[in-house]
C-alpha cells in the first residue's frame, strides 16, 4: 500500500508542476502535421469545431491563469486514477 501511496503523491506533485515544466513550443504531432500539411489547410483544420468539447480545454480552466493549468491536470490525474480502481475493482480476477 505504501508503494500505491507513493506512486499517487507522484503523480499528483507531476501534475502540480507540470505548467510550469511545460514547453510553450508546438508539440511533436503539431510540428509534423506543419511539416506535411499545407499552412492554409492547417488554419481551416484548427477553425473547425470539435465533435465533442472538452471540458477543460488545452488543460486548463479559463480566467484562472497557471492556477487554473494546475487545477484541471491535477483534477484529470485524479479522474484517471479513480477510474482505473474502479475498473480495478471490477476486474478484480480474486474470488
Amino acid at each position: 500500500m505504501k508503494f500505491l501511496y507513493a506512486g499517487i503523491a507522484i503523480a499528483l506533485l507531476l501534475s502540480i508542476l507540470a505548467p510550469f515544466l511545460a514547453s510553450s513550443d508546438p508539440d511533436g504531432l503539431e510540428s509534423a502535421a506543419g511539416g506535411v500539411i499545407e499552412e492554409s489547410k492547417m488554419s481551416e483544420l484548427e477553425e473547425t469545431e470539435p465533435a465533442v468539447s472538452s471540458p477543460m480545454p488545452d488543460y486548463a480552466i479559463e480566467g484562472m491563469g497557471k492556477s487554473g493549468e494546475v487545477m484541471a491536470i491535477a483534477i484529470g490525474t485524479v479522474a484517471v486514477l479513480a477510474i482505473s480502481f474502479g475498473f480495478g475493482k471490477i476486474f478484480n480476477k480474486k474470488a
